[in-house]
């Protein structure tokens, strides 16, 4: 486990527990940090991720954005398994080349976005076959730690990376307003894509928001399906056949799906060792992480402050 702070110290935890793994090492630079760590899950700890070569056969990646084309580059070559944060690269060059790099060498490269993940959103998925409308909200407060990046590539990836996963189109128009509060990169953002099938996507995301506010709604000829992340909750509303012309709220069927209770970096972390060790495709592969980048630099590249 490479980078050990407030979200790789999870992933360790779940590695350290999981039936297919053994945690060998944590790496940190922050050597306090990395024994902490170590001392946590009973492993071993490093402060540079160039010594793991020939120790391991596949590390989880959870280290600044800036860092990760770097460290996978140089782990990849080395034929380790390697599964990068969200997002996966600065720019779509650099998710590329590690694509390649995987390709060529026949490793798996899964990216973070875990959200792919979430019971609520695998159950909603087979309620989903023609979105006329989705509306998108990400809201959260300030984090320090991730200020280098704007809420676009630290907040706002993980839906675009689902939006991907649900329209199943590509976009051909974007409309983009932002605004720096606290910091030198967009803090607030409010996006509008439009996919070739016409339907049309509301993206907000914002790090000035108290309290945590993370849902997608997605409207449909027949239905309305509307997932909360954080509380991985999911409501599919549905026209009753029998009406052609709504009346009243009667004429809507309403399903609240139970939704299994394991935490999604599980199921990813899970993914991503049978990908491992039985050499399939990533759910979510490094292609479908520059595809998140790549709509990302777009986006940011339309926006008006």
């Amino acid at each position: 486990m490479i980078g050990v702070g407030s979200l790789g110290q999870h992933h360790a935890r779940i590695l350290g527990q999981h039936s297919n793994s053994k945690l060998e090492y944590v790496v940190d630079t922050d050597e306090k940090r990395a024994v902490k760590i170590a001392k946590a899950n009973k492993t071993n700890y490093l402060t540079d991720y160039n010594e793991l070569i020939g120790k391991v056969d596949a590390v989880v990646i959870s280290v600044p954005t800036m860092c990760h084309y770097k460290v996978a580059k140089h782990l990849l070559q080395n034929g380790v398994y390697c599964l990068v944060e969200k997002p996966f690269t600065l720019n779509v060059r650099e998710a590329e080349e590690l694509i390649e790099i995987a390709k060529d060498r026949n490793l798996v490269l899964q990216v973070g976005h875990v959200e792919r993940f979430n019971p609520a959103v695998i159950a909603a998925a087979p309620f989903i076959n023609s979105p006329k409308f989705v509306e998108v909200n990400r809201l959260g407060p300030y984090d320090s730690r991730t200020s280098h990046i704007g809420v676009v590539l630290d907040l706002m990836i993980h839906d675009l990376d689902i939006l991907f996963y649900l329209v199943k189109d590509k976009v051909v128009s974007v409309e983009a307003h932002g605004a720096k509060i606290l910091s030198n990169t967009e803090d607030i953002a409010k996006v509008r894509l439009k996919y070739a099938n016409g339907c049309v996507a509301d993206v907000s995301a914002s790090r000035v928001t108290l309290g945590k506010y993370r849902k997608i709604r997605i409207f449909q000829s027949d239905s309305y399906v509307s997932i909360d992340y954080a509380g991985k909750s999911l409501k599919v509303y549905t026209k009753k056949k029998r009406k052609e012309k709504m009346t009243s709220l009667l004429d809507i069927d309403i399903k609240k799906p139970k939704l299994p209770s394991n935490e999604p970096l599980f199921y990813e972390l899970d993914n991503f060792l049978t990908n491992v060790m039985e050499g399939k495709k990533p759910l979510v592969s490094g292609e479908q992480g520059r595809d998140a980048v790549e709509l990302a630099i777009n986006i940011l590249k339309n926006m008006v402050f």
